[in-house]
């Protein structure tokens, strides 16, 4: 089930607003010229802002996401021609495979895709869709660092005007912690202008998230298990310390080892 934020159009169209400061995906811009990307798969591309930055530069994007909301807003942005959208998870790719430079997986994207057989089931299409040689790319925050401390109304309150929505009130509020699954609550109040929030007339919404917070060890684990070499685990230049940056290479085989053998189970 798609959460809130990315399933319901008035909140997919508050995203960008909210979080207008994407210098995080400077350093993805980075890693795809370093690794000289022409064509690029972004999984759970969102409102698009990274996979038309991509397409700014001349690179072909194909941008997957299973939020239309989300998809809708990304496809009424200027330049949103020029990337190929897909509505679905990684595992609605086309075939044949896409055969791309890069596969990423920015923000939170990894660590949203919470369910263990989903999670084995994405790296298997990215690995799929990777040319030999390919690489994914993708972040996750260290658990150690314990981010989900901070998610509480005192240190996430926001107050922002936002064309159309007038003053947006927003704050996250952590609802459960429960091994490596921490779940929490996005709140969402506007109404009125400038001035301030009609409360008589104000709209409140909230949205449901879960992440998955996994141990270093345990991703590197994953990742040789369905074929790539790890070659590099780099920081988060904008959360330094905090997260972790994983560069992996697809071997160049035809299609990744099945690492639970449910290609031989009947």
């Amino acid at each position: 089930m798609t959460d809130e934020i990315f399933h319901d159009r008035r909140l997919a169209e508050l995203y960008d607003p909210l979080d207008p400061d994407r210098g995080d995906l400077d350093a993805y811009l980075r890693i795809a010229e370093e690794f000289g990307a022409r064509k690029v798969l972004d999984i759970g591309c969102g409102t698009g802002v990274f996979a038309l930055l991509l397409a700014e530069r001349g690179v072909e994007v194909v941008g997957l996401d299973p939020a239309g909301a989300s998809l809708d807003v990304a496809r009424a942005k200027p330049g949103a021609g020029r990337v190929r959208w897909i509505h679905g998870d990684a595992t609605d790719l086309p075939s044949p495979p896409l055969q791309v430079d890069l596969v990423t997986m920015t923000a939170n994207v990894a660590q949203a895709i919470v369910d263990p057989e989903l999670w084995r089931r994405t790296l298997t299409a990215a690995y799929e869709a990777l040319r030999p040689g390919g690489r994914l790319v993708f972040e996750t925050r260290d658990p150690a660092k314990r981010a989900w401390e901070a998610w509480n109304r005192a240190e996430s309150y926001g107050v922002t005007d936002v064309p159309g929505f007038g003053r947006v009130e927003s704050w996250v509020e952590l609802t459960e912690v429960s091994g490596p699954l921490v779940s929490f609550r996005r709140h969402y109040v506007f109404g009125g202008g400038p001035g301030g929030v009609d409360k008589n007339s104000a709209v409140s919404l909230t949205s449901d998230s879960t992440l998955r917070f996994r141990e270093r060890h345990e991703i590197a684990a994953d990742l040789l298990a369905h074929g790539y070499t790890v070659e590099d685990v780099r920081d988060a230049p904008d959360r330094p310390g905090k997260e972790f940056v994983f560069v992996a290479c697809a071997s160049g085989d035809s299609r990744p080892p099945d690492p639970y053998g449910t290609a031989s189970r009947t």
